[in-house]
């Protein structure tokens, strides 16, 4: 479930202990569980990660990237389930990568915790880097494209507007959650094709992205019902409760007043919208 302020949440929680920390070790925790996916070869992470400095702590669209003072990056990409944490997991069946800092500090580890096993860690070279996550891979952060920019990338495809706005190879963090709440409040139907969005909705779209996830960033991300996303401490999101749209099926539109929320199904992920405030 972790999308753009899930993950930037995750980055602002474990950067003040983490970055300037030299790594003593990097291990696999016991897990029974469907095992996540690792590259290069764990024995090749270790000696390249083992005595190096973590020196930035950064955000690749919904990735965790550790950039050691090697010119090596560490990215891990939480996927659905997978959290970053400081302090104690949600269970400890599921944790599946330690990292042990040398040297007195609050927190003297960092985990990759993750649930179903869907996320990922690699270990990259400064070009495998550039290759993997670049401009052929992943399109531009959702927090820095203005509106000439979506007007420009949205003309180009007969796509729904919404299965176009979860295209990472197009714009890069927005997931299924925020991208209904994003439609809502600028009143477009989430089945509007692309190309007949306009100059000034895209306009919209680029000022209600920032406010959106910039909001729920501050709130530290939502964590719905299953429980699942935790913050860097291991405590709940607070966005969750400022969701217009979002799991709000047949509930009463707070916008519009008594017309209840509808639920369709776009590339087999859930949308959630108000057929009043977003008419076709």
């Amino acid at each position: 479930m972790p999308e753009l302020p899930e993950v930037e949440t995750m980055i602002r929680g474990i950067r003040p202990h983490v970055e300037g920390r030299t790594i003593e070790r990097i291990s696999k925790c016991r897990c029974s569980c469907k095992p996540i996916t690792i590259t290069p070869s764990w024995s090749s992470i270790t000696r390249r990660a083992r005595g190096r400095t973590i020196i930035e702590v950064r955000r690749r669209a919904k990735r965790v990237v550790l950039e050691l003072d090697s010119g090596d990056c560490f990215v891990i990409e939480p996927r659905m389930t997978g959290l970053m944490l400081l302090s104690d997991p949600p269970d400890p069946g599921h944790l599946r990568i330690q990292w042990d800092f040398q040297s007195p500090c609050n927190y003297k580890s960092l985990w990759f915790w993750d649930r179903r096993g869907l996320g990922t860690l690699s270990l990259f070279t400064p070009d495998e880097l550039s290759h993997r996550l670049g401009p052929k891979f992943l399109g531009p952060d959702a927090l820095e494209v203005d509106g000439a920019g979506w007007h420009a990338m949205l003309k180009k495809t007969q796509r729904e507007i919404k299965v176009a706005m979860l295209d990472q190879k197009m714009i890069a963090g927005i997931g299924n959650l925020y991208a209904s709440e994003i439609l809502h409040r600028v009143g477009i139907h989430p089945q509007k094709k692309c190309s007949r969005v306009t100059k000034k909705q895209c306009g919209l779209i680029a000022e209600h992205t920032v406010a959106v996830l910039s909001e729920a960033i501050r709130y530290e991300g939502s964590t719905l019902s299953d429980g699942t996303y935790r913050n860097s401490l291991n405590k709940e999101g607070g966005y969750q409760n400022a969701h217009l749209v979002y799991d709000r099926e047949e509930q009463p539109c707070d916008r519009c007043g008594d017309v209840p929320i509808k639920r369709i199904v776009q590339g087999q992920r859930s949308t959630f919208f108000c057929p009043i405030c977003q008419r076709r």
